[in-house]
């Protein structure tokens, strides 16, 4: 996985530790950074797995990440973050070796300060996981600092530095794990929310079953293709159906068009997804936060997250959130909303840097 980027410029100075945001998640990572003070924004980013295998010559152990990994070995790698964290030692260690191969094939900066987006999990233990797997790296030499992935990923939706850390507002994250959303007061987290039953991952879960239904059951697909589908030819309001062609058990071939499946999904992420936020969230915020309740509602809404990169989702999520609510609600979406987390984040060590 080579990152999108210049060369490192020979010139700058050490004492000047390179900003880094991370974001490792469940289905890719992303690291943000510029490698010197002329280089363009470098963006590595890449599937959060690892396979290993063993050197036909010498039998050595060796590790491949990313795509390669995903497409030279779909029968053994490893997606160590399905649940959003490393849960236990096993993948913990797997974490942390994808993570140091990561970082060693693409030259990342060892004097850095990074900020690491964190997930709203309430699990101690795959959080300790995930704190180990980063700062036990060869970055970070500066400075090391953790923040709540839900304001990272705000920051880029609410201006082009920091501005959402002074405001008040709501975030709600979309991530392939958990929908979690936040209100947070001048970076203050307050009501941190999280649920694993309206994901990314359902969804891809649901086209498979449709597709299937859709087709009288002569088409089955696995969670990857169901996922590349979404990502491929998700629109909400929009949608156009897409055929695609599978190879028959004997030889020949199928083609079939997928007219509901995608957009039966989708549907449902969005009314569990603002069912979520309205009947769940909001209502505990407003019990213990009726002014930061009132104020939020009144500013923008920051929607982050991969289902967010979906053409249509965002504005179809306000419009549901207000017929929910039986208010105007506006919300805003960061341009690159699956980098937002890792860009927020690298924001954040810049101020830390020149601190």
């Amino acid at each position: 996985m080579a990152a999108e980027s210049d060369s490192a410029d020979d010139s700058f100075e050490s004492s000047n530790p390179t900003p880094i945001g991370v974001k490792l998640g469940s289905t890719r990572t992303v690291l943000r950074y510029y490698e010197n003070e002329e280089a363009d924004l470098t963006t590595v980013r890449t599937l959060t797995c690892l396979a290993l295998y063993e050197d036909a010559i010498t039998g050595e152990e060796k590790a491949l990440f990313g795509e390669q990994a995903a497409a030279e070995y779909p029968d053994r790698v490893e997606y160590m973050l399905r649940s959003g964290l490393p849960e236990d030692d096993d993948r913990a260690e797997l974490a942390g070796r994808f993570f140091r191969e990561l970082l060693s094939a693409n030259g990342v900066p060892s004097d850095s300060a990074v900020v690491y987006a964190v997930p709203t999990m309430e699990n101690d233990a795959g959080l300790e996981n995930l704190t180990d797997v980063i700062e036990s790296s060869d970055i970070g030499a500066h400075t090391m600092r953790a923040y709540p992935e839900s304001l990272c990923g705000a920051i880029p939706a609410m201006g082009d530095g920091v501005e959402a850390v002074s405001d008040v507002f709501i975030s709600v994250n979309m991530g392939s794990t958990n929908l979690e959303a936040c209100a947070y007061r001048r970076g203050d987290q307050l009501i941190p929310f999280s649920t694993g039953s309206v994901t990314g991952n359902d969804v891809d879960r649901r086209i498979v079953a449709n597709v299937e239904e859709e087709t009288q059951g002569r088409v089955h697909v696995d969670l990857t293709t169901a996922r590349e589908y979404k990502e491929q030819h998700g629109n909400v309001g929009n949608f156009e159906p897409f055929s695609d062609v599978i190879q028959q058990p004997g030889g020949g071939s199928h083609e079939f068009t997928i007219e509901d499946s995608v957009v039966d999904a989708l549907d449902w992420y969005l009314d569990a997804a603002v069912n979520e936020v309205a009947n769940e969230f909001l209502p505990e915020l407003a019990n213990d936060y009726m002014k930061v309740y009132q104020l939020s509602l009144g500013n923008d809404i920051a929607l982050t997250g991969g289902m967010a990169c979906i053409p249509g989702l965002p504005e179809e999520f306000q419009r549901r959130l207000s017929a929910e609510l039986d208010r105007d609600v506006n919300v805003v979406v960061p341009e690159e909303p699956d980098l937002a987390a890792a860009e927020g984040a690298r924001r954040i060590a810049e101020k830390l840097a020149d601190q």
